[in-house]
C-alpha cells in the first residue's frame, strides 16, 4: 500500500477513569481493546431508574478529578491493568478501593454514584484509540485565535505528520504503523460537548463546537482499532498508508 503521510508521534495518553482528568504516558500497550488500562473504570449514577455512565456532559465537575495509574505505560498489561489512585480538587488522594472514595466522591459531585471496572475499556466507541494531528489542533486553534489545550480532546495518540489539517477525514479504511504495532483507521471522530469544556477550570467554550460543526461536520481527529498486540513510543515514527474507503 502506498504512503499516504508520515511522521512521529508528539505524545500520548491514557484516562484511567472515564472523563475525569487523565496522565501523559512516554508509551503505551495496546491490543484489540484499545489502549492499555484506558477508560476501564467509570461512575454511574442512577437517570430514570436506571444506571447511566457519568460523563462530563451531565458533570462536568468530574474534570476536577485527576486519575492516574502508578504503573508506567510500557509495564501495564492491558488483560490486567491496576486500579488508579484518584485525586480529588482539595488534593486528597484516593485509591479506587477505598471505602470512603464513594462518599468523597458523592460529597463533591453533587450525587451518590457507583463505581465500575470492565477490562474491555469503556470508551464511546469499543475497542479504539483516538489518533489526533497536530496539523488539525492548530488549524482550530487559529480559526478561534487562541491556542486550544489537547487535552480538551481527550486523545490517546497525538502526531505531527507531513499532512494538512484535516486530512484525517479521508483516511478512513487506510493503515497506521506506529513502532511495531498496526492499526486500521474508522472513521472521522464526531465531536459532542465535551471539547467545549475548559480541562482546569471546566468552563464552556461553546464556540469551538459551533466552528467545527459548520466548518468541518463537527469532526476532529480519527477513531483507529489495534490489530493486535503493540507497544506505542513517544517519538515513534508514523506511517499512514493505504487506499480509500473501505
Amino acid at each position: 500500500m502506498s504512503v499516504v503521510a508520515e511522521g512521529t508521534v508528539r505524545s500520548l495518553h491514557r484516562w484511567p477513569v472515564k472523563s475525569m482528568a487523565g496522565e501523559q504516558v512516554e508509551a503505551l500497550r495496546v491490543d484489540g481493546r484499545g489502549a492499555g488500562g484506558d477508560r476501564t473504570h467509570a461512575l454511574f449514577d442512577e437517570f430514570k431508574g436506571a444506571p447511566r455512565r457519568c460523563t462530563v456532559r451531565q458533570v462536568p465537575r468530574l474534570l476536577a478529578w485527576q486519575a492516574r495509574y502508578a504503573t508506567p505505560g510500557a509495564e501495564l498489561d492491558p488483560a490486567d491493568p491496576p486500579e488508579p489512585e484518584l485525586t480529588a480538587p482539595d488534593g486528597r488522594r484516593f485509591d479506587w478501593t477505598d471505602p470512603e472514595l464513594p462518599a468523597a466522591l458523592a460529597a463533591d459531585l453533587g450525587r451518590p454514584v457507583a463505581l465500575r471496572r470492565d477490562l474491555r475499556g469503556q470508551q464511546d466507541l469499543n475497542d479504539t484509540v483516538l489518533l489526533t494531528t497536530q496539523a488539525t489542533l492548530d488549524a482550530l486553534g487559529e480559526a478561534l485565535g487562541r491556542a486550544l489545550d489537547l487535552r480538551r480532546f481527550r486523545t490517546n495518540v497525538h502526531v505531527v505528520l507531513d499532512a494538512p489539517a484535516f486530512a484525517e477525514e479521508e483516511w478512513q479504511g487506510r493503515r497506521l504503523r506506529i513502532g511495531d504495532a498496526e492499526l486500521a483507521l474508522l472513521h472521522p471522530c464526531e465531536r459532542c460537548v465535551i471539547p467545549t469544556r475548559d480541562p482546569d477550570s471546566g468552563a464552556r467554550d461553546a464556540e469551538i463546537l459551533r466552528w467545527l460543526a459548520r466548518a468541518h461536520r463537527t469532526l476532529f481527529g480519527i477513531n483507529a482499532r489495534p490489530l493486535g498486540a503493540g507497544l506505542l513510543r513517544d517519538g515513534d515514527a508514523v506511517v499512514v498508508r493505504g487506499g480509500g474507503p473501505d
